[in-house]
C-alpha cells in the first residue's frame, strides 16, 4: 500500500470587497482554475448590515464548490452571513471572545504574528490555523526569508496548521518547500488583468511537484 505525498493547499486572500457581485465573478474564475482550500474574505468599510449581506452572497458560490469561507475579523458578521469562521488579527484575547461568540462551531484562525512567542501563545489558545507573512498594517511586507523560516520552523514543531503569505507567485515554490500546509495568494491574485484562473493552475502545478520530489527523497 502506497501512501499519497503531502500536498500544500491554496487559501486566497481577497482585497476589501465593496462590491460581492463582482468578487463572486473572480472567485468562480480562481475555483476553474483547480484546488482551493479556503477564501479569506476581507471586506470593504460598511455597517454590520451590508457587510453581512455581502458575506451571504459570497458563501453559497463559495461553499458549493466545497471550498470553505473565513471573514477577516468580525465573528458576528462571519456567523451572520454564514460563513465557515473568522481570521483575527487581535491576538489570543480576541481568540477567546470569538470562541466564546462562535461557540465551537467554525474555524478560528489568526494572522498578525510578528513574534514566535505570539504564535505559540496563538496555538495554545486552540486556534485551527496561524498565518505567517501576510501585509502589515502600512502595507509592508516582510522579507520572503523571514517568511519561509518563520513557517519552516512551525511546520516541523507544531500539529496546528500553518498559512505561509506568498508575495508573488515567484516566491510560492520556497514557500510551499517550507512544509506549510497552506500558501496564501494575496490581493495581487485579484487586480485587473491578472489571469487568476490560471494562477491558481500553475500554483497547484508548484504544490504537486514539491510534494513528488519529497515523496522521492
Amino acid at each position: 500500500m502506497t501512501t499519497q505525498p503531502f500536498s500544500t493547499r491554496l487559501m486566497l486572500v481577497t482585497p476589501p470587497v465593496a462590491d460581492a457581485e463582482a468578487m463572486a465573478f473572480r472567485l468562480m474564475q480562481a475555483m476553474a482554475g483547480g484546488d482551493v482550500a479556503a477564501i479569506l474574505l476581507r471586506l470593504a468599510p460598511g455597517d454590520d448590515r451590508s457587510r453581512i449581506e455581502r458575506v451571504k452572497r459570497l458563501a453559497g458560490p463559495v461553499q458549493a464548490n466545497n471550498v470553505a469561507l473565513v471573514v477577516e475579523d468580525t465573528a458576528l458578521v462571519a456567523a451572520r452571513g454564514g460563513a465557515d469562521g473568522v481570521h483575527l488579527t487581535g491576538g489570543p484575547a480576541a481568540v477567546a471572545e470569538a470562541r466564546s461568540s462562535l461557540k465551537g462551531e467554525r474555524i478560528i484562525g489568526i494572522g498578525a504574528l510578528r513574534a514566535r512567542h505570539d504564535a505559540m501563545d496563538a496555538g495554545e489558545a486552540g486556534v485551527d490555523y496561524v498565518m505567517f507573512g501576510e501585509p502589515r498594517p502600512d502595507g509592508s511586507l516582510p522579507p520572503l526569508a523571514a517568511v519561509v523560516e518563520r513557517a519552516g520552523w512551525w511546520a516541523e514543531i507544531f500539529e496546528t496548521p500553518c498559512v505561509a503569505y506568498a508575495p508573488d507567485a515567484e516566491s510560492i515554490p520556497a514557500l510551499v518547500e517550507t512544509g506549510a500546509e497552506f500558501v496564501a495568494l494575496g490581493a495581487w491574485a485579484f487586480e485587473e488583468g491578472q489571469d487568476i484562473r490560471a494562477l491558481v493552475e500553475q500554483a497547484n502545478a508548484a504544490t504537486a511537484a514539491c510534494a513528488a520530489r519529497k515523496a522521492a527523497r
